[in-house]
């Protein structure tokens, strides 16, 4: 008893923690943005960039910090940084004396440097247009640079350029021959397309107006609208470009077909098609360290964007291409050789989370290296260590060192304080028999220290080959869902990805059918393994095919749900395949173009079944998406209205197919709280205060 009241009376003398709170949609705007990690030579600086939102100005701006990786416990330095102006995109050179970097400093994005020695950062281009990329050569000799440029440039300055055709009297019309007419969120200029261009550097400073890489080729290198440096590799001796492009024609918005070409910079000619017997995509090239071996990604079926990404290994010297891990049913999301060459570490989704591995270059062995989380930015150091991100469903990414014995150590903490104040979640993951008695995994995330039964905020993810993982998200976060007191549960129905090709193919011309059963199955599972969960007292919610699943369930899924909430999704399947852009995701999903299948489109198509609607919905939508375009909303909304069931439209005329703009994030989570907490009956606020 003298024990238990001095353990009371120590406990009362102790100052209290302070409470914590739930996240707000305000938190997630303004969580610092760690990314583009990369090192230096000889393994001692590791250098990023780190975003942090002024919501005043509706914006993020970048900053460069440098960290020494071999002082241990050593803090991060903000490097070369302008108020009010984003750096951004870090590479040391090749003697590790500089840092190259983006910068928007002088009104346009231009390359810059700054010695680390110390000293003032250094304006190293002034050119015509913005710089989107760069990739510094080995040698330190030359630098690839791209950005959109007019096919008539043969400079990156364009001097010479001319138009195609002279410029009408008046007016504003664009004309088309082909498509792409738009693309993701914005309209095709013609003849304008994403170019590589190469430089001499002198002294580390480039030189000229550049030479183009492919002057006969029309598509865009990298490839748009998400390509980036991951697409461009140097070889070892610095005299080959390596870069990934999908030609350009009659076919471009229906093909997948991106090939790796070699462009002999050196010696000059035409860049070399190495992947032209693949008609699939071929992607992430990737140099060993000696200089042999072309690792990259390599899918086997054309117009299939969800395909499997093996890898393949080329022997530059010989031609001779291989296979490898060709067993591991898993998609490389990235490659990245170690520093010793003998093997390749790369990322892939798997069962809820996305590790990274090591795969033997030999023998295919594959060996998973991190645990739970998702992994990205892996950078291999020269000591055979890795320097890595990771993120969860609990925190953004931060930056980890993993050494050669498996030792992790976290070397960043950019948010904790932002996080200190924050309740953490409860993550538990649950599975059961899926459609064809196929195993489904799921998720439950909670806030810690919740009492009461919690309605549930059921959250359909989008792909539909995708994954609503252990990840963190700036979009659709599961633990800003829980913020309010629900219970955020996921389902990773049949279609999903980290499960094997065969589980993701199973979605192909049955939108409608095992993911619609996988959801109802995954929801009473899930409140039979945590009876806290009130599953009676459900809102659903999903953005692109998980919205196309919103407007499926008001037909199919009866008085199951007091409210839906529908961003961004399919709501008439014949009009979408012909509004979209990329024609290819919608010709592989339903078995061929719509005038030579319309069947497939419509057994699955909820225009049918509107005169069966009516649950409550929220309907979200971004003008510039031109993947499923504003009018698929527009329609769902007017459909709602016009059957007299409670219904609501949010337009946001300056978003695409996401919504990334801070204040449009705090809003729509206001929105969105707000519809869930009306029908849910919880009449509380919302998590955007």
């Amino acid at each position: 008893m003298k024990k238990l009241l001095l353990a009371a009376l120590c406990a009362a003398l102790v100052p209290s923690a302070l409470p914590a709170r739930p996240m707000s949609a305000t938190d997630l705007a303004t969580m610092r943005r760690l990314a583009a990690p990369t090192a230096s030579p000889d393994g001692r600086w590791a250098a990023y960039q780190l975003r942090e939102t002024d919501l005043a100005a509706n914006k993020g701006l970048n900053d460069l910090w440098l960290l020494d990786l071999r002082t241990p416990g050593a803090q991060p330095v903000r490097i070369a940084s302008a108020a009010d102006k984003s750096e951004h995109d870090p590479h040391f050179s090749g003697d590790g004396k500089y840092l190259y970097f983006l910068s928007n400093a002088s009104g346009s994005e231009q390359l810059w440097r700054v010695a680390l020695a110390g000293g003032a950062p250094e304006q190293l281009t002034r050119l015509a247009a913005d710089i989107g990329g760069y990739a510094l050569s080995p040698a330190g000799d030359r630098i690839a640079i791209w950005g959109d440029r007019n096919l008539a440039c043969a400079d990156f300055e364009c001097a010479d350029a001319r138009p195609a055709t002279p410029a009408p009297p008046g007016g504003s019309g664009r004309t088309y021959d082909r498509l792409f007419v738009r693309h993701w969120d914005a309209w095709a200029e013609p003849n304008i397309r994403s170019r590589i261009f190469i430089l001499p550097l002198a002294d580390g400073k480039p030189a000229g107006a550049g030479v183009p890489v492919a002057r006969e080729l029309i598509g865009d290198a990298p490839s748009k609208p998400f390509g980036g440096a991951e697409e461009v590799a140097w070889s070892a001796d610095g005299k080959t470009l390596f870069f990934t492009l999908r030609e350009a024609g009659r076919i471009e918005a229906t093909s997948t077909n991106l090939d790796i070409f070699a462009a002999p910079v050196a010696a000059g000619g035409p860049p070399i098609n190495l992947t032209a017997d693949n008609d699939a995509t071929d992607a992430s090239p990737a140099v060993s360290p000696d200089g042999k071996w072309l690792a990259y990604g390599a899918m086997r079926r054309p117009g299939y964007e969800a395909d499997r990404l093996a890898l393949r290994l080329r022997n530059l010297a010989t031609g001779e291409t291989r296979s490898l891990a060709d067993d591991w049913d898993r998609s490389a999301a990235s490659i990245a050789w170690a520093s010793d060459g003998k093997s390749l570490l790369v990322t892939a989704q798997d069962t809820l989370d996305h590790p990274l591995f090591r795969i033997d270059a030999r023998t295919g062995k594959v060996t998973r290296l991190t645990e739970g989380g998702t992994v990205g930015n892996v950078v291999p150091l020269a000591d055979g260590s890795i320097l890595y991100t990771s993120n969860s469903l609990q925190a953004p990414d931060d930056l980890y060192r993993l050494d050669r014995k498996g030792r992790v150590t976290q070397l960043t903490r950019v948010n904790a304080d932002k996080l200190a104040d924050i309740d953490p979640v409860t993550v538990r993951r649950f599975h059961f028999a899926g459609a064809n008695g196929d195993t489904v995994w799921g998720q439950i995330v909670k806030y810690e220290g919740a009492s009461a039964r919690l309605p549930v905020a059921f959250l359909v993810h989008g792909g539909p080959q995708g994954s609503f993982g252990n990840g963190w998200s700036y979009r659709w976060n599961p633990k800003l869902f829980a913020a309010p007191g629900y219970a955020a549960v996921t389902v990773d129905f049949h279609g999903s990805t980290g499960y094997g090709q065969a589980f993701t193919d199973a979605i192909n011309k049955d939108w409608g059918g095992k993911p619609l059963e996988d959801l109802k199955l995954g929801l009473a599972a899930a409140a039979a393994a945590d009876p806290q969960i009130d599953a009676g007292n459900a809102c659903a919610l999903g953005g692109s095919y998980g919205g196309y699943m919103m407007n499926w369930i008001e037909s199919q899924w009866p008085d199951r749900f007091k409210c839906l909430v529908q961003h961004d999704g399919v709501f008439d399947a014949r009009a979408m395949a012909y509004e979209t852009e990329e024609l290819w995701f919608d010709e592989w999903e339903h078995g061929g173009p719509y005038y030579e299948n319309a069947a497939e489109y419509e057994k699955w198509n909820p225009v049918n079944y509107v005169d069966r609607w009516k649950t409550p919905m929220l309907v979200v939508h971004g003008e510039q998406d031109f993947r499923i375009p504003s009018t698929q909303g527009l329609a769902a909304f007017t459909a709602l209205q016009r059957r007299g069931v409670p219904s609501r439209l949010l337009i946001f005329p300056n978003e695409n197919h996401w919504v990334l703009k801070p204040r449009n994030s705090i809003q729509w989570y206001s929105e969105v709280f707000a519809w869930l907490d009306r029908w849910t009956k919880r009449g509380g606020g919302t998590a955007s205060n």
